[in-house]
Order: structure tokens, then sequence, then C-alpha cells
């Protein structure tokens, strides 16, 4: 490996990983298995990747091309080199509008490509349900479908040639023969037609004929035909197993901008897929399944939770969506009254019952078609939700069957499930017959192994019976191959290998796949192999609600599926440092990677408080996406304190971490010293004077100290409190006046209130979110318990506990529960309340009234990062609805970049102001000088005046620029 590592260096210029964590990070994919690479390299060009190929082939080193890492087969992973195109090797190389075509380098999401091409009415309309993380080259390597297939057709219908390396080092464009081309690619193409002319009554006679077939080598396009063989059809789905791709020339579609979408709902699954043969006829884009299980678990996710209320009616077993978008858009609600028809043809209605109830929920409304799209594009990642030890597993999922057969296919294989102690979940593309199918296993287990190998040799007889396709969307990687034997035959296998032979004499690419497979049940290629075990140790927090060791600590860190929806780009929040570093390293998969490896004795001993592991935690902001937007509910920044916390506990804490952990404690001495303190901003040089020993930079001033804090005897107590204000730490001594314009806002809607008072003589209130970001859990425990036992008497008696910082407020909700398990936090995080929800939930309270007038023409909102995790934004949205004759603007933007402390650190200034410069400090800036900028979170207004040169205020104050004059009154 040193030799490998040292021949790379003096010939690249990408990225080379070769250090034990970060191999961990590209040891699996989100199949089930696991193979650590000797190294990874983020080549920066075509010259790099010829250089590795080079060396590897020299060295006998097997090559890896990998994009996203979303695999569900295992072709992702591999022990030699690994090449992550994602990273930099992402241009687009040539976009010819008028032809409908582009050139692309294969690291290019799918996402991306798309934002650029909408400008021009173009899109590549391959709708894969990861299309926020695939790559174009994954999606060639795979032969991705997309739940639209049935209009658009696959990925190779939609390539038109591929500029690829081979094993010898030769690089040749891959498209339609003929033509004049160099000697070596001419006998290649030679000897490929001939073998397809030789093959091809045995293809005619093995190859299934259903549309999604994705398994084995596509040498059906070299078989005679009446127009040109497209050589690069067969490298479609050849999962980087014969050559090297480096550009992709792809078939571009018009856009259609409206669609409808018909949400059939029908009593029972079968009577759902034998529907499906019946709703296609009327030629829709799409028809997509959701079976119960999926919608339960759905409810369950915050970031559904809503979606759902709005689309599903009573409680179907399955629904199909059916989505129309004819070029004429006047037909797409004629289309719409059809499969309304229809459905009453086939015996539904919402008045009938039993197996008659049923019927179709139109959507319309772009916005719901969008929410509900996600969700369905969510449905893997939603089935692996379920906390228990057993989980949906991958490894017959998308078998392929024609549409007459599927309700009959899908009622043997429930069958062979109920047979091996199992059911399965089920969900995708019924439009097609390609259902996406897990049993509930547990591949810890020895007998659920075994389980799972009867299961598949039974599925795949089931399919050939039916004439269907064993692999029919994700390909075969290491889960599938084995059997291309019984579905192919022994005869079609000896032509993979020969394909291969030919391309590949040497095995360098890709070994494994498709060819020469290991057994898909060898345990040595799992993630959790036989020797996995996790050893106990006391954690900080309490994770009893997930399963496993340390207290269910392993449970929680495993529900990391490796399905990579933090790597999304834009929209949403997570995962903000990835969308500014492209770096495996700073995402939530690939530190949840790093801390399965930890806990598990895979990266040595005492890993998790590592110097390592917090490099791998370094630029976590906590900024709680994660909590909200990954579908299997990863919980990083939660995470990140157990690691910060074993970090403190073995080596204690940096000044730069004592002074943001116990600001707190010293505040009230700060304020009275304020004009001393603020000196380090305002005296020359005295700022970076400080920088080394005090961890921040000079590069930035720092948020000023009050002279004038708020105190709690400012508000006297009524008698009937129906409220109780927390003044958090930040606004009592940096910005005080934000609780004050809240104490006028209550004041004005004559909403009787007290202020959290501590035990007198003691020191204010805190939540203890500051100890929390140093890995102080007890002295953040001591915090919280002091508030919880400040606030319970009036929690107990039903009262609102209003707060104004996002991160303090809503630590209440989420840290304080992990920290002080049990009834008393539970209670207090029901009744905590951000200002702005307080006042949303008095929409239907008669005695509230809040007159208020116009503040401004407009406003521009920036949600906190908890606000947006912890499903606030929509009250805030309520509340400012409020507010007469006022344009309020959202900006999408992930997180700020400030994070607290983080954006004031010597080593993570500058992420933080590339993170801001991502979405929210152009969007500022682009806002004319009469918007009022708002943000609730103190690090966002800071950060937004440091990189946008706005200062944003509070909602309290805009709140109370709004207050008409009648309402202005004194408190009481």
């Amino acid at each position: 490996m040193p030799n490998l590592m040292e021949s790379l260096e003096k010939r690249v210029e990408g990225d080379l990983l070769f250090d034990d964590f970060s191999r961990g990070r590209y040891a699996t994919d989100a199949s089930l298995y696991q193979m650590m690479p000797l190294g990874v390299l983020s080549p920066k060009s075509e010259d790099d990747i010829r250089a590795a190929l080079d060396i590897a082939s020299e060295q006998g080193v097997p090559v890896l091309a990998r994009g996203g890492g979303t695999s569900q087969c295992g072709q992702t992973v591999n022990t030699g080199l690994v090449l992550d195109n994602t990273q930099y090797f992402n241009d687009i190389l040539e976009l010819d509008v008028e032809n409908q075509r582009c050139i692309v380098r294969p690291g290019i999401v799918l996402d991306e490509l798309n934002r650029v091409l909408k400008p021009h009415g173009l899109w590549f309309p391959v709708d894969v349900s990861t299309a926020s993380r695939a790559t174009i080259g994954g999606m060639a390597g795979n032969n991705s479908c997309g739940g639209k297939s049935l209009r658009y057709g696959m990925t190779r219908d939609n390539v038109l040639s591929i500029d690829a390396l081979m094993a010898d080092g030769s690089k040749h464009r891959f498209g339609p023969t003929g033509g004049d081309h160099e000697p070596d690619y001419t006998d290649l193409c030679e000897d490929l037609l001939r073998l397809g002319a030789r093959e091809a009554h045995e293809i005619d006679a093995r190859f299934p004929r259903v549309m999604r077939r994705v398994g084995g080598y596509n040498i059906d396009a070299l078989v005679p035909m009446n127009t040109p063989n497209n050589l690069a059809h067969l490298l479609v789905g050849s999962e980087g197993t014969l050559a090297y791709s480096t550009a992709i020339e792809l078939k571009l579609s018009p856009l259609i901008p409206e669609k409808v979408l018909g949400v059939c709902h029908f009593p029972t699954f079968y009577q759902a897929m034998d529907a499906a043969q019946h709703l296609v006829t009327l030629r829709p884009q799409g028809v997509e399944l959701i079976d119960s299980t999926m919608i339960a678990l759905g409810r369950d996710i915050p970031l559904f939770r809503q979606t759902i209320s709005d689309f599903v009616t009573g409680t179907p077993e399955a629904l199909l969506l059916v989505e129309f978008a004819e070029e004429d858009p006047g037909q797409n609600l004629p289309k719409l009254r059809e499969l309304e028809d229809m459905m009453g043809d086939l015996g539904f209605s919402w008045t009938g019952s039993g197996k008659s109830w049923g019927g179709v929920t139109p959507v319309a409304e772009p916005g719901l078609q969008n929410a509900i799209a996600e969700f369905r594009k969510s449905g893997l990642n939603i089935m692996m939700s379920m906390k228990a030890e057993g989980k949906p597993v991958s490894f017959v999922e998308d078998c392929a069957v024609e549409l007459p057969d599927l309700a009959e296919y899908t009622a043997e294989l429930t069958d062979v499930f109920d047979k091996h102690g199992t059911r399965g979940t089920w969900y995708a593309h019924a439009s097609v017959g390609c259902l996406h199918v897990r049993p509930v296993l547990n591949l810890k287990l020895d007998q659920d192994v075994g389980k799972m190998r009867a299961i598949a040799e039974e599925c795949f007889d089931l399919v050939a019976k039916y004439k269907g396709s064993h692999s029919g969307e994700h390909g075969d990687g290491l889960v599938r191959s084995e059997f291309h034997e019984k579905m192919f035959g022994a005869r079609m296998v000896e032509n993979f290998g020969e394909v291969k032979k030919r391309f590949d004499p040497e095995g360098l690419f890709n070994p494994g796949k498709i060819v020469d497979p290991p057994k898909m049940d060898d345990r040595t290629l799992f993630r959790y192999g036989p020797e996995y075990t996790v050893p106990g140790f006391e954690t900080a927090l309490d994770w009893s609600e997930w399963p496993g060791s340390a207290g269910g600590f392993q449970g929680a860190v495993e529900m990391c599926n490796n399905n990579g929806a933090c790597r999304k780009l834009k929209g949403g929040v997570m995962c903000p440092s990835f969308r500014v570093t492209r770096k495996e390293q700073d995402l939530t998969r690939g530190r949840a990677n790093t801390l399965r490896l930890a806990i598990s004795g895979q990266l040595g001993p005492d890993a998790l408080a590592s110097d390592e592991m917090a490099e791998t935690m370094k630029l976590c902001v906590s900024c709680k996406g994660c909590k909200r937007e990954c579908p299997t509910g990863v919980d990083m920044a939660r995470m990140k304190i157990e690691v910060l916390a074993a970090r403190a506990a073995k080596n204690g804490i940096s000044l730069h971490d004592r002074l943001v952990a116990w600001l707190p404690r010293y505040a009230p001495w700060a304020s009275r010293l304020s004009f001393l303190v603020n000196l380090r901003n305002s005296v020359p040089g005295l700022a970076k004077l400080l920088e080394k020993p005090t961890g921040f930079t000079a590069s930035r001033d720092l948020p000023l100290w009050s002279s004038r804090p708020f105190k709690d005897s400012e508000v006297a107590a009524p008698d009937d409190p129906q409220a109780v204000l927390f003044a958090d730490s930040f606004n009592r001594y940096f910005e005080p006046e934000n609780l004050r314009s809240t104490v006028k806002v209550l004041d004005a809607a004559r909403v009787p209130f007290v202020v959290a008072r501590a035990p007198k003589g003691e020191r204010p209130l805190c939540c203890g979110r500051t100890f929390l970001s140093a890995g102080l859990v007890e002295e953040a425990r001591t915090e919280a318990q002091r508030l919880v036992d400040a606030l319970m008497p009036y929690v107990e008696k039903g009262l609102p506990v209003i707060g104004l910082e996002p991160s303090c407020l809503l630590t209440l909700r989420d840290e304080i529960p992990g920290l002080l398990p049990g009834r008393d936090a539970e209670l207090l995080a029901e009744k905590a309340r951000m200002l702005e929800e307080y006042i949303a939930d008095q929409e239907d309270n008669p005695d509230f009234d809040l007159p208020l007038k116009s503040p401004a023409q407009k406003v521009l909102l920036h949600g906190h990062c908890h606000q947006k995790a912890l499903g606030v934004m929509s009250s805030i949205e309520k509340t400012l609805a409020r507010l007469p004759d006022t344009e309020v603007g959202i900006v999408e933007t992930s997180c700020c970049g400030m994070a607290g402390a983080f954006g004031y650190g010597v080593e993570t200034h500058e992420i933080s102001r590339r993170m801001a410069e991502a979405d929210l400090a152009p969007a500022v800036r682009a806002a004319d000088r009469e918007t009022l900028i708002v943000a609730d979170g103190t690090s966002c207004r800071h950060q937004v005046a440091d990189t946008a040169g706005r200062q944003p205020i509070h909602v309290a104050r805009l709140l109370e620029m709004a207050l008409t004059p009648k309402s202005e009154t004194d408190h009481v």
C-alpha cells in the first residue's frame, strides 16, 4: 500500500486518502456489504485517471470508479483503489440546446445537471429517486431507470456515446458502429459484433422480454440490427467492470412543465397490483406504488407527516400514484377524469365498502405534487427507518415481471416471505412491473442470513417461472451476479465472461461484479460480518429509543444505511459542510460510518476519542438538518455530543472551548465590564494578539456585550400568568432589546406572563447548550436540571414556555430529554414554544388579539437550522402572515454557517463564510435596501452582517415595529 500511495503522489494532482478512517468511509455503499479499499483518489483531471490506471495496472491493484456510492447491490465497494469522481470530475463539457444533447463528466449529479438544463427547457429524464446524489457515471454504470421509464426509457435509451479509458491505457469513443477508427478499436468492434451475431438466437431465447432488465451485460446491443449498433449501450449497465468512462454524451428531452397526479386508493394490495395493467392503458408517464407499511412509517417521520395527511384518504392497503404530463396541458385534467372513470369501472368508489372501497384523490397543485414525489422517492430509506434490529434487506427487491402477472407474482412472493417467518415492504414502479420489495431480516444472525439465501433462491425461481427479470433496476453487484446462470443459463454466463476478458483481460476494473462473483451470502463481505461486535460503554446521553450496545447508541449509529440523501447540494439543510467541501468526511453518512467502525473496534482502540474522529466531526455544525431530513433519522448533532464528551473526558478541553462553554457563567461579570471586554473589537491589533490563545479568528468582530442586560425584574409577575418567558443567555447579555420587544408584544396582546427565574441568589437560568458544544455533559445536565426545576410548576399547570433563541429554546425539546430522560423533561418539551409558534397557536383563540400594521413593504426571512429541523418554520410563516400589506419572502438556504462559535474559530471561519456564500449572503445582497432582513438566530444575524453587510433583526423586534398605536401599552 505505501508503494501505491507513493507512486500516485508523484503523478496525480487530486486528493489522496490512504488512512484507515478515510478508507473506512469508502468501504460501504447502500448495500449490505463492506469491503475495505486500499486507498482513495479524488481525481482532478483525466490525466489523474490515466496515471492511476497505469500505476494500478503495474501493481496489480483493482480500480473502482465511484459516484455517489448509493448502489443497492454492492457495485461500489471493492478492495482496490477507489476513484471518487464526485468532488472534482463533474463538469458539463458541452451543451447543444438546439440538438438536445450534452456531454458531461461522470461525476456530475443528476439534479445539478437538470438545474443547468431547466432554463433551456430541457432535462435528462431518467428521474431516479436518488437524483439529488446519483451521478451520471453511476447511472450509466448501473443502467438506472426511474419512475418515468414508461415514457422515456432507461439510461441506455438516453446515452448517445461514451468516452472511456481501456485497461491497456487506450481511449476510445464508444458509440454507433461504422466510420473510421483506430485499428485496435475497429478490432474490438468486430470481435464484439461477431459475438452478437453468433449468440443472437441465444440472446433472443434467454433475455427476458420485460422492459426492466439490467442484469448481466447488454450484449443484446451487439445483435445485428437495421441501424448501426451502439457500443456505448454495452458499457451502460456494466458496473464499471469493462472500462473507465471519462465523458458521457446524453440525449435530452423537452421539459413538460405541467402535470397532474391521481392518487388511486385500494382496499387490498392484490387489487392494486391487478389494477396496474389497466391503468397503464391510459398512457400515464408513471404509475408508482406506495403500500400501507410505507405510509405508517412515513407518519413517524416529521418531514413527511403533513404530506401524508394531505394526500392519503382513510386507511388504504396500497396506493398507486398515476402521473399524467401531456404536451397539451389542457389534456391533463381530462386524463384525470378518465382515471376516475376507470377506477369506477374496476369497481371502486368512495362510498363502497370492503373490497369495493377506494377511489382517486386528484392532485393538481405543484407544491403537493413535489412533496408526494419526495415522499415516494424516499421509499427505500423510509423502509429502513425501522428502529428494530431487523431491517428491510435489499437482495430480491427489484425483480420485474409482465404487468398481467404482477398480482399473482406478488402474492406468491408474499407466501415465500411468510414461509420464512418474515414480511416484505413494497413500493416503486407498478407501471413497468418492477416492485421494490425488501424482506425484514437481521443480518447479524446466521439464521437470518440463511433465510436470505433461501428467499433469494425461491424468489428467482418464481421470477423465472413468470419469464421476468431478476434485476430490474438496481443492477447485479455482489448480491445478484451469482444468480446469472439460474436466470440466463451457462452459455450466457460464458458470453459475459468473454466480453469481460476482451475488454479487461487482467481484471483491473471492479472485479467480482457480473463475472466471477463471490457467493452473495459470504458473511466476510458483509457490513455486519461474523466478527462484528460493539462492546458496551457508558454514554453521555440517553439512547434507549434504539436497540443495541452502549444503551442503544449502537442502534442509533447503525440507522445510517448509506442511502446518501445527505449528499444533496440544494434544498433543505443537510449537509452544509459537504456542500462546501464535497468530501465524504464532511457528510452525515461519512461521519456515521466512521462512528460505526470506531465503536466496533475496526479503527483501533479508543477511536471514539481520537484526533482522527475529532477531525471527522470538525466541520459538523450541529445544524440538526439530518435529524429532520435524513430518511432514516440519523441525528449527527446528538452523536457529535458523544464524541465531544469522550474527548473531553480523555483530554480535557481547550481555552477556546472553555470560553464558549462557560459563557453563561461569566456573562454577568462580562456585561458589567462590557466597555473593557468589547475593546477586543476596537483596539487595533488586539484581536490578532488574542487570536492564538483564545482560538477566535481576528478576521471577525465578536458579538458586543450589552452594558444594560435584560433583568428578570423588568417584568412584574402577575397573579395568574398564562405563559412563561425564558430569557436565554444570548438575548439577555448581547441583544436584550429582543427580550424587551417580546415584553411589549405580549403586553400588546394582553397576555399575562412571568419570566422564568432561578431561586433567589442564584445565577440566571440557562439551557446548557454551550456546555454541550464542548462535550461538558455533566455541566449541561446541571443547567438543564435547574431549568426544569424552575419551569415545572408552570408547565404542570399547562402554561407554554416562550423563548427567542432557537438553539436555546429548542434545546428544551431536543437535548434536555436526552440529558434528563423522564416525565418532567418530556412535559417541558411539549410546552416549549418559539414566540412565533406561540402566536400561531392562538389562531383560534378569541381572547388573543394582536393588532398589527405593516412594518415594511417587504420582509426577507432566514430560518435558523434548528427551526427547520424541528418543524417550526410553518409557524413563523403563519405569524408573519398576520402582517398586513407586507410581502414576506423566505431565503431557501442551508445553514448560515456561523453555527454558534463555529464561524469565529481560527480553523473554521473560512468554511463558515463559504457556507454563507452558497445561498444566504447572495440572497440578502440581492434584496433592496428597504427590505427588512429577519432572523431569529443570534449567530445567523451576525453571519448576515459579516458577509452581506446588512443588519437583520429578530422577529420580536419586527412584531414590535408592527404594533398599532392602540396596542402599544406598558407592562402592568
